[in-house]
């Protein structure tokens, strides 16, 4: 299935805790008052180990990176935002809104998939558009429909639309640019990365459409995700809320398998569970502290690896 992988890039954190310089933006994360860091961190790797075992009970290659301690990165856990993958062992590095995520960009990772026998060239390194202060943060500020070459971005602090527009003429992808908005305070806040409201899987896609205040905004996307043959699965704020629309189509033994966390799984109405069905195996795996303190999920966890 072109555009889809089983083989997936994973960094364990050997710090965890909410991220101060990116919660500016990110309304989703929380300080937890009830635990200390090393308790904190205790709970996130469990849930990290246990994602990993169940991707791979269905036939995912988990390539694991064990982060170090060298470097103050508490988020080091959502890969996807620095780096992503694509055909023929090629890398793209990505600026970063949080100078402690910048630190991120480790070539020791490139190291550790090289022992796995995955020898990656960086083709393009967008990351000196810092010192501009234009963010493109990888896969979470891109959904990247492969196979159909359509990029989605809504706009936010961390999501550039010159950087965006630039990185889609380079490599390929027709740009659909949006605003995705929820609600804090009483105030309607730009969503911080487009991969929390959206996710597209070969035949389908799981969109919160309330989240797209300007109707014609709204069209364009619904319009091109059926011009590209999928089936829209609408989610609503809240659900969003519960990291339902982080979700990542893998492919596992038996065919496409949709990863997502309890949270967001426990959110999804009987019908659309049904509607999902359809389309792929559901997998969940309990990600509450990760969510919690870090406001992403299972999909920021996951860097594919083609």
């Amino acid at each position: 299935m072109k555009g889809f992988t089983s083989c997936v890039l994973m960094v364990r954190p050997v710090v965890f805790y909410k991220n101060d310089e990116t919660a500016a933006n990110n309304y989703y994360q929380k300080r937890d008052l009830s635990r200390s860091v090393d308790e904190i961190t205790l709970a996130a790797q469990n849930e990290f180990d246990a994602l990993v075992v169940r991707l791979q009970s269905v036939g995912i290659e988990v390539v694991v990176h064990q982060d170090t301690i060298e470097t103050i990165t508490p988020d080091s856990v959502f890969p996807n935002n620095w780096i992503s993958f694509h055909s023929k062992n090629k890398a793209i590095l990505y600026p970063m809104y949080a100078p402690n995520r910048r630190l991120e960009r480790n070539p020791e990772v490139i190291d550790t998939l090289r022992k796995h026998g995955l020898s990656m060239d960086v083709i393009a390194d967008y990351s000196p558009w810092e010192k501009e202060l234009h963010y493109l943060e990888g896969t979470g500020s891109m959904v990247l429909d492969r196979e159909a070459h359509v990029a989605y971005a809504a706009i936010s602090e961390r999501t550039d639309p010159d950087l965006f527009v630039h990185f889609c003429k380079e490599q390929g992808f027709a740009p659909i640019v949006f605003h995705s908005y929820q609600s804090v305070g009483g105030k309607r806040l730009p969503i911080y990365h487009t991969n929390v409201m959206m996710s597209v899987g070969p035949t389908f896609a799981i969109i919160g459409l309330q989240t797209l205040d300007h109707s014609e905004e709204r069209k364009k996307v619904i319009e091109k995700l059926e011009e590209t043959g999928k089936e829209i699965i609408d989610l609503t704020e809240g659900q969003i809320n519960q990291f339902a629309g982080n979700m990542l189509t893998l492919l596992g033994d038996d065919g496409p398998v949709l990863v997502m966390s309890s949270s967001a799984y426990h959110s999804l109405n009987p019908e659309q569970v049904k509607r999902l069905e359809k389309h792929a195996q559901l997998l969940h795996s309990p990600l509450t502290t990760i969510e919690y303190c870090g406001g992403g999920s299972a999909r920021c966890m996951l860097a594919e690896l083609f």
